[in-house]
């Protein structure tokens, strides 16, 4: 017999039945999204869940708007000509077959080349190839297959930044149930023998199960459903001796109502769950405070160049920048606003936004987006928006700027969390046999108070509320970390790295005197803006010693890595690095750091620099030799090696002339024997010892510049303080270990009351929420405290 449901969304076919592949379907649409599947090899979606789809409604020319490119410039948040990318709002998003289905639509659509979801925002990522598809096009295929997003014209961020109010639903029900159910209990607790009670005493216990019915099935169902996609991957999760208390709960008062053994345990029940919620609801906000009071600008500290009306340059943070603002942007810098290019050559590196690392050319009046690389000279822009309406915001966290290192603290919490699993459960298993002999009366107490007492919530807060708290102190102190994981990789470390030049030298006290023949005017011109549009130390610093010049869009520009860089402009070129950069083959010893140049491929001179060393720099050493192998690597010769000697400890390891790769292989043979290596740099040159090392720090002076390999920035003026965010990044660590103690401890004191038989279920639930507070509060109070070393 057929099934007069319908196959892909669950509702009732009826009279008007559509049979297609010996299946059931209520309409056309529910037909079509099948076929697609099926055509498209998808059919296991409907493994996941039975039924998992919805209804498709009509959208024949519902999304004709989208064909208007201004509507379509508003909902696109990047678009490099080739390439669009769009996040929309799904409020269908609800269970593992919703994610695996939108993640994997580019099986549906060749030209739709990526799909991420975000769970709790209900929202999906959708990166498509725009020459042979439109957004309009995939928001008809979601449309399709059941998953219509929401899109608001007048405001598409509120679609966006919907708040998820689920959570508050389910313990608003449970609250309910959980009084309604305690009131009609009162009676049985009391044993009160009045007449009309007793009359309709079965009434009110089933009236009990009606409300228990909702707080099961609707309340507790993100228990169930961790507890299921723990078990299905083979793994004990926190959740599942939660789900197990849920169901013998439910059951047992189920069978003592039905057979009238008593009146059941729905009091527990819906008291559990409504605790549960009140404390995840209490986690959440919380944690949201946490990590919301850490906003988007404590990941840029970075400045930008800004050019006055009067054509003068200065510095300003790129959260200053405002709609209207002309923008110097150097090669290898990184585009914090949208605009529109003015002046210049512009190859813009999209790689941080598509993972495509082809450089497109824009020309003036072309529009730029955040995120991408400049990599041919400078350029000036004007900014359409400011950095909190642009898509660099998003970019911190997205994962083409991570490098895959190991989360080790995760792996340790998840690991305490398995083992501690097993130990409830077996402990629940052996005091129930036990009293199943011993008084059989209070097995199934037992039980229900071992599963709600060890709940390990305080467990699965330790970690986020610590190393939360810790993020928010060192972004106070200008020490911003990529995530909270970095804390637990410096607790790691046993190994610092520094770069030279722009990291243990200051570029801002730096001084240069010239030898040689003296530049024409024409060159001198040619000399400050190809100096310009370049963001290596030595260059700013030379930059900002010369004399101010008239500012000329080069014709071509190339920078050289570890050598130097060229400018081209009419007839004119000029090279500035190193001697063998510049074609000056005989050169004698010296003592500093030089920068040659020559002109029109004739040798001109040098530029001597005298490094001026940061100040605190010798103490900070001192501090750190204590507990860590030290080495300054340096692209710059030995001129500076005895000065450094009388600087820094004896055991510092010195080494110059190492080109880019040099210092990324130094760093990755000491990985090999074992080393954790944290390296400090300056964001360019190093940029690949950043990317190998187990933490890499980019170090911020006037401008920052950006490196998708760093995990931290920190600001150049609190370097000294590096040492007190070493130790404090271990005393974090130590804080969620004696968290973790704690809530043993707590465990152990309220299992050996529920196996004894002496703690009822619903006073272990109100127990319960109480430990995930005192972590929090413990994990507060002592973090702020430890941080005090913090001036």
């Amino acid at each position: 017999m057929r099934s007069s449901t319908c196959f892909h969304c669950g509702d009732p076919s009826g009279s008007s039945a559509i049979f297609y592949d010996d299946k059931s379907f209520c309409c056309q649409g529910c037909q079509t999204v099948y076929e697609i599947f099926s055509e498209n090899d998808l059919t296991c979606y409907y493994d996941l869940q039975s039924a998992p789809g919805i209804t498709p409604k009509d959208i024949q020319g519902k999304y004709d708007f989208l064909s208007q490119q201004k509507i379509i410039d508003k909902l696109v948040e990047f678009d490099d000509g080739k390439s669009q990318i769009a996040t929309l709002y799904i409020p269908q998003i609800h269970c593992s077959s919703c994610i695996w289905l939108l993640e994997n639509l580019n099986k549906l659509n060749s030209h739709i080349l990526a799909s991420q979801v975000n769970f709790g925002k209900k929202t999906v990522r959708i990166q498509f190839n725009s020459q042979k598809y439109s957004l309009k096009e995939a928001v008809i295929l979601l449309s399709s297959i059941g998953y219509e997003p929401y899109i608001s014209l007048e405001d598409f961020s509120t679609g966006k930044n919907h708040v998820n109010r689920s959570l508050i639903y389910k313990l608003a029900i449970a609250g309910f149930a959980f009084g309604n159910v305690m009131f009609l209990s009162f009676p049985e607790y009391f044993e009160v023998g009045e007449f009309w009670l007793e009359q309709y005493k079965h009434f009110f216990r089933w009236l009990m199960f009606a409300f228990s019915l909702p707080v099961v099935f609707y309340s507790s169902q993100d228990y169930f459903t961790s507890a299921y996609k723990g078990l299905r991957a083979k793994t004990l999760n926190i959740d599942v001796p939660i789900a197990l208390g849920i169901i013998v709960l439910f059951l047992r008062s189920t069978v003592d109502i039905m057979f009238d053994y008593g009146s059941g345990f729905f009091d527990s029940l819906t008291g559990l769950l409504f605790f549960l919620l009140l404390g995840k609801f209490f986690q959440q906000k919380t944690y949201s405070f946490l990590s919301f009071e850490r906003d988007y600008k404590s990941y840029f500290p970075i400045a930008i160049t800004k050019i006055s009306k009067d054509g003068c340059e200065e510095p300003i943070q790129v959260y200053d920048i405002k709609k209207g603002d002309r923008l110097l942007i150097r090669n290898e810098e990184l585009i914090p606003v949208d605009g529109i290019l003015i002046k210049g050559k512009a190859r813009i590196d999209y790689s941080f936004v598509t993972g495509e690392s082809d450089a497109v050319s824009k020309k003036s009046g072309d529009k730029l987006f955040a995120g991408g690389k400049q990599s041919s000279g400078s350029i000036e822009m004007e900014a359409l928006k400011s950095v909190e309406q642009s898509y660099l915001t998003q970019l911190w966290s997205n994962d083409v700027f991570n490098k895959v290192k190991e989360d080790g603290f995760t792996t340790l919490t998840n690991l305490i969390s398995k083992r501690f699993t097993i130990i409830v459960l077996s402990i629940a298993f052996i005091s129930t046999t036990f009293w199943l002999f011993a008084d059989s009366s209070k097995a199934l107490n037992v039980f229900t108070s071992v599963l709600i007492i060890a709940c390990p919530c305080a467990i699965a807060l330790a970690a986020p509320f610590t190393l939360g708290n810790i993020l928010r102190i060192f972004g106070r102190q200008k020490f911003y970390l990529k995530n909270a994981t970095v804390i637990e990789q410096l607790a790691a470390i046993d190994t610092i790295i520094f770069d030279k030049t722009g990291t243990i030298t200051s570029n801002k006290e730096s001084t240069a005197t010239y030898e040689g023949n003296a530049l024409s005017s024409a060159e001198e011109v040619l000399l400050k803006n190809t100096l310009r549009g370049s963001n290596h130390p030595l260059s700013r610093t030379l930059y900002a010693l010369l004399d101010e010049n008239d500012i000329i869009t080069l014709d071509e520009f190339e920078e050289h890595l570890g050598q130097g860089i060229e400018g081209v402009h009419q007839q004119d070129s000029i090279k500035i690095g190193s001697a063998n950069f510049v074609g000056k083959t005989k050169t004698t010893a010296v003592l500093n750091t030089s920068v040659h140049i020559s002109a029109n491929n004739a040798y001109k001179g040098k530029f001597t620099f005298y490094n001026t060393y940061r100040t605190g720099l010798s103490q900070l050493f001192n501090k750190l030799k204590k507990n860590y192998a030290l080495a300054i690597l340096s692209g710059d010769n030995e001129g500076e090696m005895e000065n450094l000697k009388k600087l820094l400890p004896a055991r510092t390891k010195l080494l110059f002339n190492q080109k880019p790769d040099d210092k990324l292989e130094y760093i990755k043979h000491h990985q090999t024997e074992g080393a954790k290596v944290l390296m400090i740099g300056d964001g360019l040159n190093d940029a690949g010892a950043l990317a190998q090392s187990n933490v890499g720090i980019a170090l911020s002076e006037n401008v920052n510049v950006f490196s998708p390999a760093c995990d931290a920035i920190l600001d150049a003026e609190k370097l000294n303080n590096l040492s007190d965010f070493m130790s404090l990044s271990k005393s974090a660590i130590k804080i969620v270990k004696w968290s973790f103690v704690l809530s043993f401890m707590y465990n152990v004191v309220g299992v050996s009351f529920a196996v004894t038989g002496r703690l009822e279920p619903v006073v272990a639930a109100i127990l319960m929420p109480l430990s995930s507070i005192s972590i929090v509060v413990f994990t507060t109070i002592v973090t702020n405290w430890t941080a005090r070393k913090l001036k």
